[in-house]
């Protein structure tokens, strides 16, 4: 009863400090801002910290008594979009947004650190806070481990506010929960000349297309009915004049996967396919794979911890079942590093109008999930020091 009188006096904190970086929102490895107020903010606290991975910094709680280490990460990166709505909190940043819901994610874990450092003389072991930059770049989460973000840590959770999910429901389950991003680039390079000759050239818009039309069809009989693979190209450039037959036609696409079996086979039948469609066009093709993010896999036993948490937090009435998502968080690097798990506290409203997906210029969460998030991390490095101390 006492942590949950705690966390009650965290809830308009939290809301205030959620809009304060709506309404100043930064780019990936420009979080300049951002972090300076997260410095400010942990200096009130009196929570130590160390700056990592350019802009983003880990804070450390420790308890009274010897114990474990666990860590509680949040991304607090926004993304060029330009927002649409119309807030007292709209960003003054031309063009860019928290359109993802990571201005909340900051705000509750200093919500869930002020809860924390109120029982410091109860915890026993230790509780890091992971304010990670750069999350929309898929490169963040690397560069905290590169910089030590992880050494000596026993375990970790992080939190997704979802808009799939209303408010006062959660989901967290063990195994994969997102998908492995990684980029393609395809050039098909060709023979130029003029669009009424086209017997002279070699086209590789013709080319392209026809990898275009057949991709989908040669991936689906190329992985089991039963898996998840999805590729998409989002980019096709080519040509310069109505009746000028390029020299070279230039796409760039993704593939997304759930395990890295999947993920190796997948990147090698569309270099393949690119490679044997040119040739049978007479055409040359240069296939460049880029590996973005592995799958984000929760840990069975962490998964649970988290779990239990939730319960607590809204009930297991309303814990819900959610299929795993073909979009991809850089989480999954700190998951292949130690046990860990991410959960999706639900952020979406029920007033018609007012939920609009992530990374949409009218993205909003109801902020009444604040106040879960906040109380999950707070409870997970409660519980999880509790149970291996």
């Amino acid at each position: 009863m006492r942590h949950k009188e705690i966390l009650d006096t965290q809830k308009e904190y939290v809301i205030s400090m959620r809009r304060e970086f709506h309404k100043n929102p930064e780019i990936s490895w420009n979080e300049f801002r951002t972090s300076k107020r997260i410095k400010e903010e942990l200096d009130a606290i009196g929570i130590p910290w160390i700056a990592c991975a350019k802009t983003g910094l880990v804070a450390t709680l420790e308890g009274e008594k010897p114990g474990s280490v666990v860590a509680l990460r949040a991304d607090i990166d926004a993304l060029p979009v330009t927002e649409q709505n119309d807030v007292p909190y709209k960003s003054i940043n031309k063009g860019v947004m928290h359109a993802c819901g990571h201005d909340g994610h900051a705000a509750m874990l200093l919500g869930a650190a002020r809860a924390l450092k109120s029982i410091r003389g109860e915890l026993a072991g230790t509780v890091k806070f992971l304010f990670q930059p750069a999350e929309e770049k898929a490169g963040g989460a690397k560069l905290m481990i590169e910089d030590g973000a992880l050494e000596g840590v026993d375990a970790i959770m992080g939190i997704h506010l979802w808009n799939d999910i209303p408010a006062g429901k959660m989901n967290i389950q063990a195994g994969p929960r997102m998908a492995s991003g990684d980029v393609v680039f395809i050039d098909f390079i060709g023979k130029g000349g003029h669009g009424s000759l086209p017997n002279q050239t070699v086209d590789p818009i013709v080319v392209a297309s026809s990898f275009i039309m057949n991709s989908q069809a040669m991936l689906s009989r190329e992985k089991s009915p039963l898996e998840t693979v999805v590729f998409t190209l989002g980019e096709f450039k080519a040509g310069t004049r109505f009746n000028v037959i390029p020299e070279k036609a230039h796409m760039e696409g993704t593939f997304r996967c759930f395990s890295q079996e999947a993920r190796k086979r997948t990147g090698e039948a569309i270099k393949r396919y690119a490679e044997e469609t040119a040739r049978s066009f007479r055409a040359q093709a240069k296939v460049s794979i880029v590996e973005a993010m592995p799958a984000t896999i929760n840990d069975p036993a962490v998964a649970e911890t988290v779990k239990t948490v939730a319960e607590k937090v809204v009930g297991s009435e309303n814990l819900v079942w959610q299929e795993k998502t073909t979009g991809s968080e850089d989480m999954a690097y700190y998951l292949q590093k130690i046990p860990g798990a991410i959960a999706f506290v639900g952020s979406g409203s029920s007033e018609k109008g007012k939920s609009f997906p992530h990374h949409h210029p009218k993205f909003d969460i109801n902020e009444e999930g604040l106040a879960n998030g906040t109380a999950l991390y707070f409870g997970f490095a409660v519980e999880y020091l509790e149970q291996n101390h």
